[in-house]
């Protein structure tokens, strides 16, 4: 029999029986469709982390205070307060750093917040105009922290626009209005375009404040509790770590850089281990969805192992007529290849339809991944032929004479 009729008639059987068929590809439609649903999902992740970073700004190094020791216990990192203020200054007037081009010195802490009878809380930055240059802020209304806001202590505030809604509602312009912060009364001086993010990453929950007013009136601190740095261009990035390195080795009297009490990320170090995180989740959902390719490939092997022992007379009659083993082995794995190539189909386009409703239901990017359509429907494929290779053995080796007489 040629290749097309063993398809034709292959197709012909499966669809005898609508429902079993149907119940034989449910098992493969959802593997295939959790793999690329959930793969999808593990890259919008990644794609969203990304986007948030690279939002803090660009070309920007980190530097946090190191660990605070006391006694035999070593507290987190960035526990010290090793640095200060006039650590910044001389970063930024030093002539042997060459390739920084902004200097933010920045306290953070969370408050309570009170405007009336509304209250929130969220995150209160100490900055200086240098902020918004470094981590690119831009203002919808009003103005950002000036010179003078923080040379005179001045008690004004920049805020999110999610800290906007959630004191003075939808709508309102809070330019000029007032709220508490501890025992401080503070004017509202602007408010932030929005960036967008969730949960610690969100940039609109967040307040600026002058540096000096919230290290000393909120926080009641003289240390920093980290100092970004906007290189001059990427290629300068891993330079510019080294002079800001040995420079604060040398400005904090430190001459063994493994005892350096201060350490310094690059946007690019928090990205790879954002990536690397992102992609051992992602591999996780996929191994999780894999685990139903193999539920339905056992499947499609019980569906035709079914099928043999029903159609037992019709393979002794072929046989008795003159097919060959070779032929019989073809039909019923054309079926079962059939049976997993339709229902991988299936699959793949639920998966791109489940991952696009998960990405606009998590205000997701939309991330789909050809590589894995390609091996779905790939792999779908090799489950009909290792699966379906036994069952096709099996009738292949019935004995034409048993065949006819089995009941």
């Amino acid at each position: 029999m040629e290749f097309t009729e063993l398809l034709l008639e292959s197709l012909g059987t499966l669809t005898l029986n609508k429902l079993r068929t149907g119940l034989a590809m449910l098992g493969i439609v959802i593997g295939i469709g959790s793999v690329i649903a959930l793969i999808s999902l593990g890259q919008s992740s990644q794609r969203m982390i990304e986007s948030q970073i690279q939002s803090l700004g660009s070309n920007l190094l980190t530097v946090s205070p190191g660990a605070q020791n006391s006694g035999a216990v070593r507290g987190a990192a960035g526990s010290a307060t090793s640095l200060t203020n006039a650590d910044a200054e001389a970063i930024k007037n030093s002539t042997s750093i060459t390739t920084i081009r902004n200097v933010s010195p920045e306290v953070t802490t969370r408050q309570q917040v009170i405007a009336g009878r509304n209250n929130t809380n969220t995150q209160v930055v100490g900055v200086t105009p240098a902020y918004a240059e470094v981590h690119k802020i831009s203002v919808d209304t009003g103005a950002f922290i000036s010179e003078q806001d923080v040379s005179s202590s001045k008690k004004v505030v920049v805020i999110g626009p999610q800290v906007a809604t959630d004191l003075f509602g939808e709508g309102v312009n809070p330019v000029g209005q007032t709220l508490r912060i501890k025992n401080g009364t503070f004017t509202i001086i602007g408010v932030t375009a929005s960036k967008g993010g969730s949960g610690f990453f969100n940039q609109d929950d967040i307040i600026f404040a002058p540096l000096p007013v919230v290290q000393k009136q909120i926080m009641g601190v003289t240390s920093l509790g980290s100092i970004a740095l906007e290189a001059n261009s990427a290629e300068v990035m891993t330079q510019a770590q080294d002079e800001v390195g040995y420079f604060l080795l040398e400005r904090h009297k430190i001459s063994d850089p493994t005892a350096a009490d201060f350490s310094i990320f690059s946007q690019n170090d928090i990205l790879s281990t954002a990536t690397q995180a992102t992609g051992t989740f992602t591999a996780l959902l996929g191994g999780i969805a894999a685990i139903s390719l193999l539920v339905g490939g056992i499947g499609i092997m019980n569906i035709m192992l079914v099928t043999v022992t029903e159609r037992t007379r019709e393979i002794g009659l072929r046989k008795a007529l003159g097919a060959k083993k070779k032929t019989v082995i073809t039909q019923f794995l054309i079926e079962a290849i059939v049976l997993t190539f339709i229902g991988g189909l299936i699959g793949v386009v639920i998966g791109i339809g489940a991952s696009l409703l998960l990405s606009t239901v998590l205000s997701m990017p939309f991330a789909l991944s050809l590589p894995s359509i390609g091996l779905a429907i790939g792999v779908s494929g090799a489950t009909g032929v290792i699966f379906g290779w036994y069952p096709a053995r099996k009738a292949a080796n019935l004995q034409p004479i048993e065949a006819l007489r089995y009941e």
